[in-house]
């Protein structure tokens, strides 16, 4: 039987994902530092919680508390042999609410980078990558997982890995990258390059797209650039809620529930059909998204000026695909999204 998603998709022109994970779990109480996996057995409310703002809020997908649910991870809180456990229960919990919601929701079993270089590069093999990634697949898998989704993705090999791990758990999936450094990934994968990379996958996925990064009018260049290069596969969009602001002693997001209003308008009108939010996006922030879609009339694709005129300017001024473009310095991320 064709998954949920791919049916939603064959009927629906957008869907409505979910917004951030990091940001709504520190205001829950989430320590700096802490691994927000164990709450799926510690803080199963809270959990519970967090996916039920999302469905309230209109989303049509979910994704679990499953970001940094790999051994290589999970190592650093010394939780390397509950991998299974706690992606297992981050979906069943994702279950539950999306089978109390009354319509139709889809269950997206996050999975993050390993945080590991991966050969030529760094030390990690492609063959450990694929372990790694398969453990996490299985584990959400058996908690009732609709799809899996790949998201933060810097590195065209751990792409591939995670692909090929997917294939073995025998799920469908999707899978985003992250373009945060003047138009391209940490490593170097623009927008073009992406397409082709999924292109050639002998796994490929669903839909494909970006996530985070540094803003929502970078990320809206990098969906106009998807678009550019012959994209036939759906594209999603996950852009972050504004720029961060140090406040208090936590990370806040400057973007107001207006301005990703417009945001997902523009998503959708550049090509994406699943649209939602990464950092700082909360359920305020969907409420107004998916008002804006469905009382909205579709339009032409945006220029960059309307990007910017409605969202900002962007963090730099190239895509990083003009001819003899390089990447700016490599710099470290985040080990969470959202």
């Amino acid at each position: 039987m064709t998954d949920l998603l791919s049916r939603l998709l064959e009927t629906r022109d957008w869907l409505l994902a979910d917004g951030a994970t990091g940001t709504t779990l520190f205001e829950m109480g989430l320590s700096s530092g802490d691994a927000p996996e164990l709450w799926n057995v510690e803080h199963p409310d809270r959990i519970r919680r967090l996916y039920r703002g999302a469905v309230d809020a209109g989303s049509d997908l979910f994704l679990t508390n499953s970001f940094g649910g790999n051994a290589s991870r999970l190592k650093l809180h010394a939780a390397e042999t509950r991998v299974r456990e706690l992606n297992r229960a981050a979906a069943e919990i994702g279950r539950e609410v999306a089978d109390a919601a009354g319509r139709p929701v889809v269950v997206a079993g996050s999975v993050g980078p390993t945080g590991d270089i991966m050969a030529p590069v760094g030390s990690l093999s492609h063959a450990d990558a694929v372990e790694m990634f398969h453990e996490q697949a299985e584990g959400l898998k058996e908690g009732g997982a609709d799809v899996l989704w790949l998201e933060t993705i810097a590195a065209p090999e751990e792409y591939r890995a995670a692909a090929e791990a997917f294939a073995r758990a025998g799920m469908p999936w999707c899978g985003t990258m992250s373009f945060d450094t003047a138009g391209r990934t940490m490593m170097g994968v623009t927008a073009p390059g992406m397409v082709e990379l999924v292109e050639g996958l002998p796994n490929p996925p669903i839909a494909f797209g970006a996530n985070c990064g540094t803003g929502a009018a970078d990320l809206l260049r990098t969906v106009l650039g998807f678009a550019e290069a012959g994209a036939t596969r759906p594209v999603i969009a996950k852009g972050n809620a504004g720029i961060p602001k140090f406040v208090d002693g936590h990370i806040h997001y400057d973007g107001t529930p207006a301005l990703m209003a417009e945001y997902a308008v523009l998503a959708r009108d550049a090509g994406a059909r699943i649209i939602g939010g990464c950092c700082g996006t909360q359920p305020a922030h969907l409420a107004r998204m998916r008002e804006a879609l469905e009382t909205r009339a579709k339009g032409p694709p945006p220029t960059l000026a309307e990007i910017t005129a409605a969202l900002g300017d962007f963090s730099s001024a190239s895509d990083g695909t003009e001819p003899g473009a390089e990447p700016a310095p490599r710099r470290r991320r985040s080990r969470r999204r959202g």
